[in-house]
């Protein structure tokens, strides 16, 4: 973190064991069908590329051509166990910045393009080759009039090719280009890196839902007649501004609009509560014998006062706040754990279970 996170790219040979877990072609597919999976298709044919968005059919990728195509699958991780597993090995990263894992699989010669991202990605080889050409560069100009973000010049410094296992980290901004070698699946860990202007923009909307603004309508008793009713009253200016100045906001408020910020799950993700909900006595039994985790959509965050999960803040006191962060933290609860939890954390926890955020291990 110290000599590479935001600053170079790392080339890391073998950083991941090969694994049998690598999504296959077909399952890849399967997820790309789904309605509640960000899915992209992009057909590249010389320097050409076009781009279709998902949900699709298993018919849509019959008559693809034998090379030059790359099915991008978004949030694997919300779907699949194993990819989940690989994004939580990345947690020396904090949770709030952590974001997902896409995985493309790419025919031979597939690829979207010299590009670069505004987000730090660790590009994890999960089967196949893919080369990599990569480099930092002053113009980052696009191509106009195409669907992709397509540099249109791109000057690497840097040519290889990725096997089973080695992983590449690239820092924001770098320019790169990624190619299969042969048909391969690729896993990117991404980063949550939200604009300033975005993280603006949500927190004027938290002012207006969490806030209490100012009660009262607009008056103006001492108004007089205006021999120019086209213009704006400077008294009717001095009012406004007396007015937005009573709105506050303080380090709390802030505090309370970061956590509910970053823990707000994407619009796709939905989550499926039991359908035949367990009574709270049989689930305090259930994981005191198996044990709990966070479905794999949740994100679960604290700070010093609350709590935050899917976007809403939590206020929790007394026995079982460290049992709470632990849960945060390794997103799971031991049997053992679960079977000393307090009164007060079960009623919690079983709620959130009949919402779809936790459940009992298998």
């Amino acid at each position: 973190m110290s000599r590479y996170w935001q600053k170079k790219p790392l080339l890391i040979r073998a950083a991941y064991p090969a694994s049998t877990d690598v999504l296959s072609r077909n399952r890849l597919i399967d997820f790309a069908c789904r309605d509640d999976v960000d899915a992209r298709l992009v057909i590249r044919e010389r320097s050409r590329y076009s781009l279709t968005h998902g949900p699709f059919t298993r018919r849509d990728f019959r008559t693809l051509p034998a090379a030059g195509w790359t099915l991008l699958v978004q949030g694997v991780n919300r779907v699949d166990a194993a990819s989940d597993r690989l994004l939580r090995s990345f947690s020396f990263v904090p949770y709030a910045r952590l974001d997902d894992v896409m995985v493309s699989y790419a025919a031979p010669g597939g690829g979207v393009g010299p590009h670069f991202d505004s987000y730090d990605v660790f590009l994890l080889q999960g089967s196949g080759r893919r080369r990599w050409r990569y480099g930092r560069q002053s113009d980052l100009t696009l191509v106009q009039d195409v669907d992709l973000k397509i540099l249109r010049r791109f000057s690497p410094q840097h040519d290889t090719v990725l096997d089973p296992g080695d992983m590449l980290y690239l820092p924001p901004s770098i320019a790169h280009d990624g190619v299969a070698v042969d048909a391969c699946v690729t896993y990117s860990i991404g980063f949550r890196a939200a604009t300033h202007a975005e993280i603006a923009q949500a927190f004027i909307d938290f002012l207006r839902d969490d806030l209490r603004l100012p009660d009262g309508r607009y008056a103006d008793p001492d108004a007089k007649p205006t021999p120019t009713p086209a213009r704006i009253d400077p008294a009717m200016r001095r009012r406004v501004m007396a007015t937005l100045a009573t709105i506050r906001w303080g380090a709390r408020d802030v505090d309370r609009f970061l956590g509910s910020f970053l823990s707000e799950p994407k619009p796709v993700v939905r989550f499926e509560a039991p359908a035949r909900p367990l009574p709270k006595r049989l689930f305090t039994t259930t994981i005191g014998a198996r044990g709990l985790a966070l479905d794999r959509a949740t994100q679960l965050l604290y700070d010093d006062v609350s709590f935050y999960v899917i976007g809403e803040p939590v206020g929790f006191r007394g026995a079982g706040i460290a049992t709470l962060r632990r849960l945060a933290n390794r997103r799971a609860l031991s049997s053992r754990e679960c079977r000393t939890l307090p009164a007060p954390v079960v009623t919690l926890l079983h709620q959130w279970y009949r919402y779809g955020f936790v459940e009992p291990l298998a």
